[in-house]
């Protein structure tokens, strides 16, 4: 295997179904440090100029989307879907794929579907993708490990906060490095 840190000019971020009545639903992540770990994203997003991706499912009137995505990234529009999966949905693939990126990371819930599904057809599509498991949550511990296992079998990888941080960071003496970090310790002091 090798590896290179994470480059902000080739990644695209997915925040999918975090959205008022689908969020609360984890039951793998306190909903409050999911709140913060998606805060954390959009933050580091904004900070480092990456492109974000809102995707959610049909809602009676508008879907509400979690405000942490806005707070950093301003109201972007969603991209409300008929299917579990962002990639069988047109205008939300073509959304990602016009970014010309190709590094997806994808934060949602619940990560046994949504997740699960858009992940995998992203791998189908060329995408290099990560699943942000602290910005996600799952239904279940048992069928979110199930969904992790099969993603990771796909070539998928599982990363964090608190490792895109550190990537994107590199130097922390830099103003930007320093930045990132700072974004991490908001989100860990809680």
């Amino acid at each position: 295997m090798s590896y290179a840190p994470l480059d902000s000019k080739g990644m695209v971020i997915l925040f999918a179904d975090l959205q008022a009545g689908i969020i609360e639903l984890t039951a793998t992540n306190e909903l409050s440090r999911l709140r913060r770990a998606v805060a954390a994203l959009a933050k580091l997003a904004a900070l480092f100029d990456i492109p974000a991706i809102v995707t959610t499912g049909p809602a009676e009137g508008r879907p509400q989307v979690t405000p942490e995505i806005a707070a950093s990234l301003g109201e972007l529009p969603p991209h409300t879907r008929t299917t579990t999966d962002a990639f069988t949905h047109p205008p939300t693939r073509e959304a990602i794929v016009k970014t010309g990126r190709k590094t997806l990371l994808i934060a949602g819930v619940a990560t046994e579907i949504i997740v699960q599904h858009s992940a995998l057809s992203a791998v189908a599509h060329g995408f290099e993708v990560q699943v942000v498991i602290d910005a996600c949550g799952g239904l279940s511990p048992r069928t979110e490990d199930a969904a992790l296992r099969r993603l990771v079998q796909a070539g998928v990888v599982t990363t964090s906060i608190a490792s895109i941080a550190g990537q994107l960071a590199g130097d922390f003496t830099q103003p930007k490095g320093g930045q990132a970090l700072k974004v991490l310790y908001e989100m860990a002091s809680g």
